[in-house]
């Protein structure tokens, strides 16, 4: 069976905005993929008005926290860029083993790709002289701009909430068999690489890596 991919709808957010929207994302796509018991927790965003579910697992909370800070490191690095997110479920799967490949492997059932342009939002204007620094009202205007933004940002990632659903609610045939006494279908967050190169090449060279990810035994 083939692997499932959702390309998440791009969100254009600015640098203070990224970790509580990938917070809600990610935390989203695993509650609908968990097993099992799982103690869910509801967290409200402080910058939208959204609620959204985690599992209540600090091991899982963390491994994502660690993975949004690696990325809100790489986008300092890389600013004004498109990047993407890939959150992949898959199976680990012996195979007969040779002087080439190791004796298991990965195959990958599902994978998400989170899409965000950050953007840098203009700085208020200062008005210089030798003597004085006067700035700028940025007026009421400025303001309403802002609340305006912020309001469709908020809407575009309830967007993406939805399109979460909508996906997991349809695509349900490739999902394999549940384990007993799995909570958590194993899985990987993957981010640009530290160094410039395209996204695209890493996951290839990762797929190399791990055998081919795109079907299942």
């Amino acid at each position: 069976m083939n692997c499932e991919v959702c390309q998440l709808k791009e969100l254009e957010v600015e640098h203070f905005e990224i970790r509580e929207v990938l917070l809600c994302i990610l935390h989203t796509i695993v509650f609908h993929r968990a097993l099992g018991l799982v103690r869910p927790k509801d967290v409200d965003l402080e910058l939208f008005e959204i609620t959204y579910v985690q599992c209540g697992d600090v091991e899982l909370e963390e491994k994502i926290d660690e993975k949004i800070d690696h990325f809100i490191s790489w986008v300092e690095k890389h600013p004004n860029k498109k990047s993407q997110i890939c959150l992949s479920f898959y199976e680990v799967k012996s195979k007969q083993p040779s002087w080439f490949t190791n004796k298991t492997e990965r195959l990958y059932w599902e994978q998400w790709y989170v899409n965000l342009n950050v953007t840098q939002h203009p700085k208020h204007h200062s008005s210089k002289s030798h003597h004085t620094k006067v700035i700028v009202d940025p007026g009421e205007s400025a303001t309403e701009e802002r609340s305006s933004r912020r309001a469709m940002v908020e809407a575009s990632l309830r967007e993406v909430l939805f399109q979460i659903i909508k996906f997991v609610n349809e695509k349900k045939d490739h999902v394999p068999p549940i384990s007993e006494g799995v909570i958590y279908f194993p899985y990987e967050i993957t981010i640009p690489s530290s160094s410039d190169s395209a996204f695209g090449m890493d996951m290839i060279k990762r797929m190399l890596h791990n055998g081919h990810p795109t079907m299942l035994s």
